[in-house]
């Protein structure tokens, strides 16, 4: 069983900063594709960032702002965010592709994080 564990979601104001982490844990083999979504209140899930072999890609609205980073040795992938602002506020989710023992190559959702930005 491969388990995907989120954290450091939370309240924060207008130009503050907030790390994401998502770390995985079961019978993983290797961890490829991984990314950040997020979903806020009546709009659609959305690629917020993306990391695969070595290549990162932003949507637009977090360039220069986020950064999405892992390490491999402790299958723990991350969403370092900064200047953040209440467009910023949804609930974000890492998605990533491991090859483990039970399901061969397989994409895994975390449970979800809620940040919310607002003064």
């Amino acid at each position: 069983q491969v388990q995907l564990v989120e954290s450091g979601g939370g309240l924060v104001q207008p130009g503050g900063s907030l790390r994401l982490s998502c770390a995985a844990s079961g019978s993983i083999f290797s961890i490829n594709a991984v990314g950040w979504y997020r979903q806020a209140p009546g709009k659609e899930r959305e690629l917020v960032a993306a990391l695969t072999s070595g290549d990162s890609t932003y949507t637009d609205s977090v360039k220069g702002r986020f950064t999405i980073s892992r390490d491999n040795a402790k299958n723990t992938v991350y969403l370092q965010m900064k200047s953040l602002a209440p467009a910023d506020t949804a609930v974000y989710y890492c998605n990533l592709q491991i090859y483990s023992t039970a399901s061969r190559w397989k994409y895994y959702w975390g449970q979800g994080t809620q940040v919310f930005v607002s003064s």
